[in-house]
């Protein structure tokens, strides 16, 4: 049996979404710039995506801006309005990924900006007084927290935090990266000006994804090139990877409900397996609580076994994961479970899930963390 619970990493393309992309691959390939009907039948496609995604997001076409994936996403929010809207301060934390992080350190290192981190607790929940701290103590400020943490779960009370940086007229960007098409996202409610999505997260295809910009917002260019993307992100569109990501976005929306409910059930019953059968067992994040739901991070005994458990999950034909994907060649361990204290002696294991994961599959799953620790079955 092959069971593939490292969804957070990436999600399994929906036959739907590869059937409406295919037309694009082989019969309609013209250059969305040409002005022929060949170019007109793929502008018309991608367009369609992009209303798609505005308006379940509640917000303009003309605010949603195609990139290669989440990356370059982030990097176009973050570097353009430190470059283009005269921001000199930037508030993050120690657990956002990867492209968040090293794209502040590497703007403060470059002496643009001075960057403050917020304060967390111990299950990754970001200290609100000391936000609004760091807010009313610095000159206007961009605020980068993203909305669920991609390793252990924890959600962001984006409203809240949303409210704080209008209040003190800074530019708030989320990374909704683990989040968007999860949830019903109202971002005029958000109070937020700029987010990100990535495709291939809620089964659509890799290297398409999306920033919203507030069109509130003038900012320049990432990357220059022709007038795509309404002069704002130059270079020949990728066509079925934008039609894939509507689809799937769509998909996404219309089953959310009853996904979310099959998610959370497999989620909260092997919480309850784990905590049945492996004595010592313990979750980093806010398991429980305030969490994604399709995530849940299992720190585990230190037994001998325990320390080769993704090999012999992997060898059991079980895929998880021990962080995030981006830093799986790592030998550093995961800097979030780091920042948030966790036990960096013991194993800690990412299982994130999908609407394709069974109960079954969760079953296979957990004999197989018994005969790890030798728990009687």
């Amino acid at each position: 049996m092959k069971v593939y619970l490292d969804n957070a990493a990436t999600t399994a393309l929906d036959k739907e979404v590869l059937e409406t992309m295919l037309p694009y691959m082989q019969e309609h390939f013209g250059n969305p710039s040409s002005i022929h009907s060949f170019g007109r039948k793929t502008r018309a496609a991608i367009e369609a995506a992009r209303k798609t995604i505005a308006k379940n997001l509640n917000v303009s076409p003309a605010e949603i801006i195609f990139t290669s994936g989440g990356t370059e996403a982030i990097n176009m929010a973050i570097r353009s309005a430190i470059n283009d809207l005269g921001i000199k301060h930037a508030i993050s934390s120690k657990i956002e990924h990867h492209a968040v992080l090293h794209t502040l350190e590497a703007l403060e290192h470059a002496g643009k900006i001075k960057l403050s981190l917020v304060k967390l607790d111990k299950q990754g929940h970001v200290d609100i007084a000391h936000l609004e701290e760091l807010l009313s103590s610095n000159e206007r400020s961009i605020v980068s927290l993203m909305h669920a943490n991609n390793e252990i779960g924890t959600l962001l009370p984006m409203k809240r935090v949303g409210e704080l940086c209008e209040k003190y007229k800074a530019v708030f960007h989320s990374d909704t990266t683990q989040t968007m098409a999860h949830y019903k996202m109202d971002l005029k409610s958000f109070h937020v000006d700029m987010v990100n999505g990535a495709a291939h997260k809620f089964h659509g295809p890799k290297g398409i994804g999306f920033l919203y910009l507030s069109s509130n917002l003038k900012i320049q260019p990432l990357i220059f090139g022709g007038s795509q993307e309404r002069n704002m992100r130059g270079g020949t569109e990728n066509l079925y990877g934008i039609v894939g990501l509507g689809k799937a976005f769509e998909v996404a929306l219309r089953d959310m409900e009853s996904h979310q409910a099959h998610i959370q059930s497999l989620k909260t019953y092997m919480i309850e397996q784990l905590e049945k059968n492996i004595p010592g067992i313990e979750f980093n994040g806010d398991a429980k609580g305030s969490s994604l739901y399709t995530v849940l991070n299992v720190q585990f005994p230190p037994t001998e076994n325990a320390e080769m458990m993704l090999f012999n999950l992997d060898i059991a034909g079980i895929a998880a994961s021990g962080g995030s994907a981006c830093t799986s060649g790592s030998n550093q361990g995961s800097h979030v479970l780091r920042s948030i204290g966790s036990d960096m002696n013991r194993p800690s294991v990412r299982f994130s899930f999908s609407k394709y994961n069974t109960k079954e599959e969760i079953d296979f799953c957990l004999s197989k963390l018994k005969e790890i620790f030798l728990v009687k079955v």
